[in-house]
């Protein structure tokens, strides 16, 4: 008895994301042509929990005009920013049975040009993506040259962003598949961005384990090594590269169904939160995204109850 309802539980979880999909889930990212109203953005993309791309939300950002690799290397190069710094462009993700998180280095923002520009060179890939608000924290010059907010993101949510990030980095630079408890407004500056996107409703079909979590270490001879953060708890992560994913391994995500966009120079992703996102870009993209915290109402409840009903029935 208590098998059979087990496996009821199971069927109800594979057969829910098709359901959802099908009431809320667009085909492909949508786009729009100008930004939203406040009251518009709230109504039709907030609440149902739906991404979509602005077109003409950046326009009035002299940034859009301004930025570029020398113009960086001109009024921030002696500036010191956080750098990420990996073997293979995957900070934050699995390798192997270990949670590795990437190497820090202070280093001046024109070296990161330098490297860009292939006029220097840096052990691994180099990923400008410190987040907790690294463009006001360590490139505040740069503040002048956008908007602090987004107005009518803001006064839709009835809140200023909890952090403004600013992104450089290089081809090779992968965020790995996850998902965050904000409303995200991902502004392109230069170059693209590829984003891989599930909603939160095909929770049952992507894997979670908990790894130890690690830190890659740079030794003096540019070789990495893999340091246990022993100290910390265990973390639970996405072991899967959707970009090739082990199906052997975990069949269920062939029921998944991804959308992939791109976000252009002056283009601006609304990415609503706990949607799962991987993420590739450009060469030498740059990018600043804003991040509002989310509503922790109904909806952050019933993804919940999806999140603790796929894991109790051990579904993946």
């Amino acid at each position: 008895m208590v098998d059979a309802a087990l496996e009821a539980v199971r069927k109800e979880l594979r057969e829910f994301p098709a359901a959802a999909r099908e009431l809320s889930v667009p085909l492909a990212v949508p786009y729009l042509d100008k930004p939203p109203t406040p009251l518009c953005f709230y109504r039709d993309w907030v609440c149902p929990n739906r991404p979509c791309i602005i077109r003409n939300a950046l326009q009035h950002w002299p940034a859009l005009q301004k930025w570029s690799l020398p113009y960086f290397r001109a009024t921030v190069g002696s500036t010191e920013v956080s750098v990420a710094v990996t073997p293979d462009g995957y900070a934050d993700a699995v390798r192997g049975d270990r949670f590795v998180m990437p190497a820090e280095r202070r280093l001046p923002l024109s070296f990161v040009v330098d490297v860009l520009e292939d006029r220097a060179q840096h052990p691994g890939v180099l990923y400008v993506q410190k987040q907790c608000s690294n463009l006001p924290t360590e490139l505040a010059q740069l503040l002048p040259d956008l908007e602090s907010h987004v107005p009518w993101a803001s006064e839709a949510l009835g809140k200023m962003p909890d952090a403004v990030n600013f992104w450089l980095g290089e081809a090779a630079a992968v965020t790995s598949l996850h998902k965050d408890h904000y409303e995200n407004l991902y502004c392109v500056v230069s170059g693209e961005k590829y984003f891989l996107l599930h909603p939160p409703t095909d929770r049952p079909f992507i894997p979670y384990e908990l790894y130890t979590p690690a830190t890659y270490q740079l030794t003096e001879e540019g070789t990495f090594k893999v340091v246990d953060e022993e100290a910390m708890e265990k973390v639970p992560w996405i072991p899967l590269d959707p970009l090739a994913p082990d199906l052997a391994r975990y069949p269920s995500y062939s029921q998944a169904q991804a959308l992939r966009c791109t976000v252009r120079a002056g283009e601006m992703l609304y990415l609503p939160a706990l949607w799962f996102h991987h993420v590739q870009q450009s060469h030498g993209c740059i990018a600043v995204n804003f991040w509002y915290d989310m509503e922790y109402d109904f909806k952050y409840s019933y993804f919940q109850l999806l999140d603790s009903l796929t894991k109790a029935s051990g579904l993946n």
